[in-house]
């Protein structure tokens, strides 16, 4: 017989260890577990770990409050916090939500974080967020072990994860469920999560319009982005419905970063043809346009009217603070999360679930009436 089993029938018995003390007879609390040799238990006020060579193992264990130990009350009182391994092992869950991402932004990467964690902590999951090279080659190779090894419960992908082939067949072959943000091709392929790029560009270029501004320059966002694709539609079709042409020179390629923004602005705004106000199709670049502007001395917005896309908290730190699109990049990456932890399923022939999200105009001090 082991010393441990030696213990708990000397508690059955109501015999102490040392032959004459006697132990008070309790229940054994719901948490309490014996494995690989080890007798574990949630005790008051922080919880105990006997092992059966311990010399802890002492009569106090038997004084634990029977009270205490009732209902869920007990949880709380206990501190108990459950075991994410030991509860992948008890079941066909891992309690695992994966993002992966490929993308420039910090602030974007940032919020999407903080909306899917959120989300997964009211459902007892933890987080794990994966950055892919997706123009790599081995691209397959990045994703595959992670699939093997975690053993994800789902996976919300950003953009241009979000529409890679071989990460999608990747998934779909190891039945990981995948929620996508913004994806901009095959929409009916998964659930999806997104707002309408191309009206809220819409309506910021009409906002520019409205103050007056004929000759708008535009940088187009990551070409692998579909977002980036829609948010150029919504330019180019507010300025038709008003009337305007837009000169190609007025179109720069830019690639969601600042250094890219500040590329892109350098080539708009050198020499006495420059446009009136320029809108870049995320902050960062528009923060790059911004510190153009002030290297040519050129005012903002008096001279030059900047805006940009996503409200990031690069655009409330800069001066004047960034007119921009409020996208709900948090509230994109919580409405991801919650469809995965409810159960991505759909009947077939069914569209897959999706969600679209409202945005918001934020008007700042970066955007002023055109210089006539």
């Amino acid at each position: 017989m082991t010393r441990l089993s030696w213990l708990i029938a000397c508690q059955a018995e109501g015999i102490s260890e040392r032959g004459g003390r006697k132990w008070e007879p309790f229940s054994a609390p719901a948490t309490l577990q014996i494995r690989f040799g080890v007798l574990m238990g949630s005790g008051a006020r922080g919880g105990i770990e006997l092992e059966d060579h311990d010399p802890r193992c002492r009569p106090a264990i038997g004084r634990l409050d029977q009270d205490r130990l009732a209902g869920p009350q007990s949880v709380a009182a206990l501190r108990y916090r459950p075991n994410i391994s030991a509860r992948s092992l008890a079941g066909s869950k891992a309690y695992l939500i994966g993002v992966f991402f490929d993308n420039p932004s910090p602030g974007y990467i940032t919020d999407v974080q903080l909306g899917a964690i959120a989300r997964c902590r009211e459902e007892g999951y933890h987080l794990i967020v994966e950055p892919l090279d997706s123009t790599a080659d081995d691209i397959e190779d990045q994703v595959a072990p992670m699939l093997a090894t975690l053993r994800m419960d789902g996976v919300i992908l950003t953009a241009p994860v979000c529409d890679h082939p071989v990460v999608l067949a990747a998934l779909e072959r190891e039945a990981v469920p995948y929620v996508r943000i913004s994806p901009g091709s095959e929409l009916d392929r998964s659930a999806r999560v997104g707002m309408d790029d191309r009206l809220a560009a819409y309506q910021m270029t009409r906002h520019l319009i409205e103050l007056g501004h004929r000759d708008i320059g535009f940088i187009i966002g990551h070409p692998d982005h579909g977002a980036s694709h829609l948010r150029h539609e919504g330019f180019l079709a507010a300025m038709a419905d008003s009337g305007l042409t837009v000169r190609p020179e007025r179109v720069e390629q830019g690639y969601f970063s600042f250094r890219s923004g500040f590329e892109a602005a350098e080539r708009l705004l050198t020499g006495d043809d420059r446009p009136t106000a320029v809108f870049a199709s995320n902050d960062d670049m528009a923060l790059g346009v911004m510190a153009v502007a002030n290297r040519l001395r050129l005012n903002v917005p008096e001279t030059l009217s900047v805006a940009g896309f996503d409200d990031t908290p690069g655009a409330k730190v800069v001066w004047p603070q960034l007119t921009t699109v409020r996208q709900p990049i948090a509230a994109m990456a919580a409405a991801a999360a919650d469809i995965l932890l409810s159960g991505v399923s759909w009947e077939e022939g069914a569209l897959p679930p999706s969600k679209l999200l409202d945005f918001e105009l934020v008007v700042r001090e970066s955007t002023g009436p055109a210089v006539t």
